[in-house]
Parts: structure tokens; sequence; C-alpha cells
């Protein structure tokens, strides 16, 4: 009798309520993916980098969310963040505005869409239009990581959460 090795390429798909808890429910969905399938090295970054997408979701949407995290088969982590919203923020839009400044040392908000710019190694975005079969539109916005980088450290905080047509790879 054979062993059975785990397939190296996974895929998990996760459908947030519009509310406030939602980035934590995705924080703990990729931490526990990312642990379990022994890809400890990104759990940090790619924790971050989920949450500030998914709190950039809900507080710019009325709508649901939805997260999906995979393995690509070259060992690449991908995750994107679809929601109801078709406007792409930088730095996952258009030149020139495909970077995001530093926000001011007093804003309360402003800084994660510089840390995706900042941490992650790709990123892209696609523009979702209703269909036949397609309910909703919206765009789905992604990052991809491999191994974390020397020197990269994410802070260990998030943000507490408030009370295609287009496909684009940036580095």
């Amino acid at each position: 009798m054979g062993t059975v090795s785990l397939p190296d390429t996974w895929v998990y798909a996760l459908r947030l309520p519009h509310d406030p808890r939602a980035a934590r429910v995705a924080r703990m969905t990729v931490r526990t993916a990312l642990s379990s399938h022994g890809r400890h090295e990104l759990v940090d970054v790619v924790e971050l980098l989920t949450c500030e997408l998914v709190t950039n979701a809900y507080r710019h949407t009325c709508g649901p969310a939805s997260l999906r995290p995979a393995c690509l088969a070259d060992g690449r982590l991908r995750v994107g963040v679809w929601d109801s919203h078709p406007r792409v923020p930088a730095p996952f839009g258009d030149p020139p505005w495909d970077r995001v400044g530093p926000a001011p040392e007093d804003a309360d908000g402003g800084r994660g869409l510089r840390l995706v710019q900042e941490l992650a190694d790709s990123w892209g975005s696609w523009t979702v239009r209703p269909g036949p079969l397609e309910r909703g539109a919206g765009k789905l916005l992604w990052f991809e990581v491999g191994e974390l980088r020397e020197g990269l450290t994410p802070p260990r905080t998030c943000p507490p959460s408030p009370g295609p047509e287009r496909a684009g790879t940036h580095a």
C-alpha cells in the first residue's frame, strides 16, 4: 500500500458579511490555513495584508466581501479579496496612481495599502462586471508573497475594524 502525500497547492474561499468582525475572522482564517500547511514563515505578513484589504472592503462598501487564499504551484501564496465597490484604489490601479504615499503622522488611517505596496512581492486587480451567470459586480484585489524577504518583519497589529477588465502586476 502506498503512502498518501498531501498536494502542494490549495485554495480556500470564505464569504464575509458586512460586519466589523470580518477582518478578525479573515486574519484567523489565513493564520489557520497557513499554519496547517506548514507555511509559518508567511503567517505574519499575510495576516496583516489580508486584514488591511478586508478592513478596506468593510469601510468602503455596504455589502459582503469574499476572501480567497491560495497556494500556487510554485509555492507563492496569493490572497484575493472581492468586494462590491468597482473603484480600484492605488496601488492596484493604473499610473499615475499606482503608488501610495506615506500617510500624515496624525492620520487615523491610510497606511494599509502602502503596506501592501511595501510587503507584497506582487499585486493587482480585476474589475468584475455582472454577466449572465454572475450576480455581483465590484473588484477583486490580490497580492502575492513568496518566502519572507530578509529584513521585512511586518508589525503584529492591524487597525481595529470600524463600528476583469484589468489585471496588473506591480513590484
